[in-house]
């Protein structure tokens, strides 16, 4: 599933804002601080997903430090292919079955191809 493309016309409030409003209403200033931070993250991932798409060989190089997280547990991951922006892989060991097998592959596989490569927006399990 892809993102949801960035909201770029929201305001920024600098800090001595933020401080100010604070002083009048907590809530809503830690609600705007709090927005601010997850728009600035989201900006970020898109500013970085302009390059070029990697290679095979480079993600299969990010999915062997993703497979050791993997075999520590006793589970295992195989590439199967890069079409475009997404990655397919299969989860195999002790992950087929594993009712954290959709966590671990959100949290630790996809996290760290999207952390070297924004450009993939999306990691599938092929069965």
């Amino acid at each position: 599933m892809a993102e949801p493309p960035a909201k770029t016309d929201a305001p920024f409030y600098t800090e001595e804002e933020l401080d100010a409003l604070y002083e009048r209403d907590p809530v809503v200033a830690l609600r705007i601080s709090r927005e601010q931070h997850a728009l600035r993250i989201q900006l970020e991932s898109v500013r970085g997903a302009d390059g070029p798409l990697p290679t095979p060989q480079a993600v299969a190089e990010v999915l062997a430090e993703a497979r050791r997280i993997l075999l520590k547990d006793g589970g295992d991951l195989e590439f199967i292919a890069l079409e475009g922006t997404v990655l397919r892989v299969r989860l195999k060991g002790n992950c087929v079955g594993c009712p954290r097998a959709t966590l671990d592959l959100k949290n630790v596989v996809e996290a760290l191809v999207r952390k070297r490569y924004p450009q993939i927006v999306e990691v599938i399990n092929t069965f």
